[in-house]
C-alpha cells in the first residue's frame, strides 16, 4: 500500500500541481553543473591537459606531458598489427588474455623474482584504470587514504569519488625521502589505505630499502591496504632491480601491485595496463574492472605479450637509449645555468628553480616558458594536494636529439630574461 507522501504527489501530479522541471529547480538541476557529482563539477582541466593544448596550439616544444616522440618498438607494432590481422578481434575475457597474465608473471619473475601466478593477475585498460578500480574496491565512504605528495593527480579525485578522504603526506626537495614521523602523524583511526607511487612521478627518485621497510612496518601495524602504483618499475637508470613493496614480509596479502605496458614500452597510446593481487583483494578489484571497462583491446595484449617475452638484453638497450636523452637534457640544462635535481628513474628531469637563481613560481614559470620560449613543462606545484614547493618543474627527456638541443637552447635563452 502506498503511504501518504505517495499518494500526495500522486494527487499533485494528477492535478497538474506537480511539475518535473519545477522540482528540479529546488534540487539544483538549474544550477551550472548543477546535476554533475561535485568532485567533477568542481574540478578543471588537468595541467597536463592546458599545457599539451598550448603546445599544439603554439607549436611548442613539448616536454610536459610524459611520452617518447617515437612510433615505439617495431617489434611490438608488428605483433600488434599481426595478432589484428590473424587473431580474434572480439571481446576477450575480462580478466585478461591467458598469454599476457603468464607473461606477466613469467616477467615479474625474471625481473624482480616475484613468485606471481597468472591467476593473481588482471588485465586493464591502462594503469590508471586499475588505480580506479582497485580505489573503487577497497575504499569505502569516510575512509581515509594516505597519498604522499607530489602525486599523480588522479589519486585525490578517485578517492573522493569513492567517498574517501585524501590525506596529505608531503614530501620535500631534493631527495623527496620518506620519513617515518611524518606517516605515523598521518595515520588516524579511519586510515585505511595507502597510496604508494615508486618510482616517484614527477620526482624521479626510488625509494631505499629503510624507506620500504619502514612503509611495510607501518602498514603491518596499522593494518593497512596499499595500491602500490609501480608504473616505472623498468625505467630506471641507478643499477639497482625494482623491488616490490608487495615482495616485503606480511605485504602480499594487503597490496594491490600496478603495472603499464605503455611505460615499460614507450607505447603511451596504447593503454594496456595490468594488476596484480591476493585473491581476497583481486576479486572485488576485478568486479569494479568489469563495470568500468569489461576488458581490453586483444590484437595489444597479445603484443603485449610478446613484447614482455623479450630478452633482457633489449630491455637494457632501452634503458640505454633513454638514459642517453636524460644526460643529454640534464647536461643542457645545467650548461644553461639550471640546476637539475637527482633522477633515478622515470623519464621525467626536475628543476629548483630558486636554485637556479630564477625568482618565480613553478606556475607562472611554466606559463611563461611556453609562451615566450616555445617549450612546455610541467609545475610540480599542480601534482600537490595542500601546501608544497612552488619552485619546481619537470621536464620530459624522451625526445629526440635534435628535439632536446632546440629546447635547450630556447630555455638557455628565456632563462637570461628571467634572472
Amino acid at each position: 500500500m502506498a503511504n501518504a507522501c505517495e499518494c500526495r504527489a500522486a494527487a499533485r501530479r494528477r492535478k497538474g500541481g506537480w511539475n518535473p522541471f519545477r522540482a528540479g529547480l529546488k534540487s539544483g538541476l538549474n544550477r551550472p553543473m548543477g546535476h554533475i557529482h561535485p568532485v567533477y563539477a568542481a574540478m578543471t582541466a588537468t595541467v597536463f591537459d592546458e599545457m599539451s593544448g598550448l603546445a599544439r596550439a603554439l607549436g611548442a616544444i613539448n616536454l610536459g606531458q610524459g611520452f617518447p616522440d617515437s612510433q615505439g618498438p617495431p617489434e611490438l607494432i608488428a605483433a600488434a598489427a599481426r595478432a589484428l590481422a590473424e587473431r580474434s578481434n572480439q571481446y576477450p575475457p575480462s580478466g585478461g588474455l591467458p598469454d599476457l597474465r603468464a607473461a606477466i608473471a613469467a616477467f615479474y619473475a625474471r625481473r624482480q623474482g616475484l613468485q606471481i601466478v597468472p591467476e593473481h593477475v588482471l588485465v586493464t585498460s591502462g594503469a590508471t584504470e586499475a588505480i580506479a578500480a582497485a580505489v573503487l574496491a577497497l575504499v569505502q565512504p569516510g575512509d581515509e587514504v594516505i597519498l604522499f605528495q607530489p602525486a599523480y593527480d588522479a589519486y585525490a579525485p578517485m578517492v573522493r569519488r569513492a567517498g574517501g578522504v585524501p590525506v596529505s603526506v608531503p614530501l620535500s626537495p631534493p631527495g623527496w625521502t620518506y620519513r617515518a614521523e611524518d606517516l605515523e602523524a598521518a595515520i588516524t583511526a579511519r586510515t585505511t589505505l595507502l597510496m604508494f607511487n615508486d618510482p616517484l612521478n614527477p620526482a624521479g627518485t626510488v625509494a631505499s630499502a629503510p624507506e620500504l621497510a619502514m612503509i611495510a612496518d607501518a602498514c603491518r601495524r596499522h593494518d593497512l591496504r596499499v595500491i602500490c602504483d609501480e608504473v616505472w618499475e623498468d625505467v630506471r637508470f641507478d643499477g639497482i632491480g625494482h623491488r616490490s613493496l608487495l615482495d616485503l614480509p606480511g605485504m602480499a596479502e594487503r597490496a594491490v601491485k600496478i603495472g603499464s605496458a605503455g611505460k615499460i614500452f614507450g607505447l603511451t597510446g596504447w593503454k594496456i595496463g595490468w594488476l596484480c593481487a591476493a585473491p581476497a583483494l583481486l576479486t572485488g578489484v576485478a568486479r569494479a574492472h568489469q563495470f568500468l571497462t569489461f576488458t581490453t583491446a586483444p590484437a595489444l595484449q597479445w603484443a603485449g605479450a610478446e613484447g614482455l617475452a623479450l630478452p633482457d638484453a633489449w630491455f637494457a638497450a632501452r634503458n640505454a637509449a633513454w638514459a642517453s636523452s636524460r644526460e643529454r637534457l640534464r647536461a643542457g640544462l645545467a650548461a644553461a645555468g639550471y640546476t637539475v635535481l637527482p633522477n633515478a628513474a622515470t623519464w621525467f628531469l626536475c628543476v629548483d628553480l630558486a636554485a637556479s637563481g630564477i625568482d618565480l613560481p613553478d606556475r607562472t614559470f611554466s606559463e611563461r616558458a611556453i609562451r615566450e620560449a616555445g617549450v612546455a613543462s610541467i609545475p610540480v606545484s599542480a601534482l600537490f594536494e595542500g601546501e608544497g614547493p612552488r619552485h619546481i618543474v619537470r621536464f620530459c627527456f624522451t625526445k629526440a636529439d635534435d628535439v632536446l638541443d632546440e629546447a635547450v637552447a630556447r630555455l638557455a635563452a628565456f632563462r637570461e630574461t628571467v634572472r
